[in-house]
């Protein structure tokens, strides 16, 4: 028959409650200490014999283990605040015959980093089971397991993600135009401790300068003509105790920089038409893929905002410089397009490949998906053939680079797509249209768009 733990030896009582707890403090009815662990005497710089008998109060600054013991009521997970540092504690009254005799108390972080860390550790577990869960905030589309690729700047960047994910500090994603910025953004968010309230996104280009502020901080009734009855409210209100993802921040107007700075620096806003200003809670998360530090020189981007935002810099590598993940974005993007179109692809000629690998991809990974969805849907068999590919990429030469913008060479691909297709089913356009996956209606748009009618 096992022996009885009360029946087991002090010192080796002693022994577990040293080492099984982190820090751990026992006080009697009337808040006065009886026992004390090592590792919370050396966290406090405290000698244990000197504490035994003194008021908890006396010793463990902000404690309320005085009050647990004398209402009896648990308080688990709390912060408490000690010689500088947050910890997270639990406190548990101890019942005898019925009655509170006393309590004890746990520390198992000693500082929030810690909890952060961990905190975010979990949710990067957790976001692999996600379609098992309920979103809880719909603003965010993606994860770090939709960031594909394995190259050593990838997962050098996963991990930074991880490892700042839970502060609050500042972040700004650089890259070129279709490296994946956004998906950083959305990570950043879904690791952090704000990943239950809003994520927020304002493109700083696409909106009118004359409607950027009003934006940005919404407007009061009757603040201009046409504003809405009750005002609106601005992107920050909207993203008060979440994120704010600005991208194209390098786009934003210089009068707009100076109000936006000011609103990092004060943490308030002040709606159009408003004279008292609105605390807020955001933290920033800004893109861009322009040359900032010849924009600082050139006095078009304010250095003080630039180093305000620039906190944590986040350098997303083009394509060019990550070939090893190209036949795995490859493969998944063949892999999407075919179950969307219903097409069977199981290869890609040796020539196709080479190819691939021997194109600059001025437009990344939004090109690369692009040409694969092209090719997919042009291909008349099997396997991904020259014949398929389209046309500036077999003939790269068409546009050297630099000499047409990526929107241009899109559209380009579009173009040719919509070509292909007609031909294919005779000018069918229903056939085409069902063919590329998209509405009769979108297809028609199109055509008009490129003048194909």
């Amino acid at each position: 028959m096992k022996q009885p733990l009360l029946e087991l030896p002090v010192d080796i009582i002693e022994t577990i409650i040293e080492n099984a707890f982190g820090s751990l403090v026992v006080v009697d009815r009337d808040g006065k200490i009886i026992y004390m662990n090592r590792k919370y005497c050396e966290f406090l710089e405290v000698d244990r014999d000197e504490v035994i008998g003194r008021h908890v109060t006396n010793v463990i600054e902000n404690s309320r283990m005085h009050i647990v013991a004398e209402t009896g009521k648990e308080e688990i997970a709390d912060l408490q605040y000690i010689r500088g540092n947050y910890m997270i504690a639990n406190r548990v009254p101890i019942f005898s015959n019925g009655e509170v005799i006393g309590a004890f108390g746990t520390v198992f972080f000693q500082d929030t980093y810690e909890w952060m860390q961990m905190n975010s550790h979990v949710k990067s577990l957790l976001t692999k089971i996600h379609s098992y869960i309920q979103e809880i905030d719909s603003g965010v589309k993606y994860s770090l397991d939709d960031i594909l690729g394995e190259s050593e700047q990838i997962r050098s960047l996963k991990e930074k993600v991880k490892m700042i994910a839970s502060s609050d500090i500042s972040v700004l994603i650089r890259g070129e135009s279709g490296t994946g910025k956004e998906l950083f953004a959305h990570s950043i968010h879904r690791l952090s401790a704000r990943s239950h309230k809003p994520f927020v996104k304002m493109n700083c280009a696409a909106i009118p300068e004359q409607l950027l502020e009003s934006e940005l901080f919404g407007y009061e009734e009757g603040a201009f003509t046409g504003a809405k009855k009750g005002g609106k409210k601005g992107k920050f209100q909207l993203a008060d105790g979440g994120t704010l993802f600005l991208d194209e921040i390098g786009d934003m107007p210089g009068n707009m920089q100076v109000k936006l700075l000011r609103t990092l620096q004060e943490q308030e806003i002040e709606p159009v038409g408003s004279t008292k200003p609105l605390s807020v809670d955001v933290r920033i998360i800004a893109a861009t893929n322009r040359p900032l530090e010849k924009m600082l020189g050139e006095k078009r981007f304010r250095d003080d905002l630039f180093y305000r935002i620039n906190v944590i810099p986040f350098m997303i590598p083009p394509l060019r410089e990550r070939m090893d993940d190209l036949p795995g974005l490859t493969d998944f993007f063949i892999k999407k397009i075919t179950r969307k179109s219903g097409k069977r692809i199981t290869g890609i000629d040796a020539r196709v490949v080479r190819l691939l690998n021997s194109y600059s991809w001025p437009g990344n990974i939004r090109e690369l998906e692009n040409v694969i969805e092209a090719s997919v849907y042009l291909s008349n068999s099997e396997t991904i053939t020259m014949e398929a590919l389209p046309d500036y990429i077999t003939n790269s030469s068409v546009y050297p680079l630099g000499e047409k913008k990526l929107k241009e060479i899109l559209e380009d691909t579009e173009k040719l797509v919509l070509e292909q297709s007609l031909a294919k089913y005779q000018q069918d356009k229903l056939l085409a249209a069902k063919a590329l996956g998209i509405s009769k209606s979108t297809f028609y748009e199109k055509l008009h768009k490129y003048r194909l009618l």
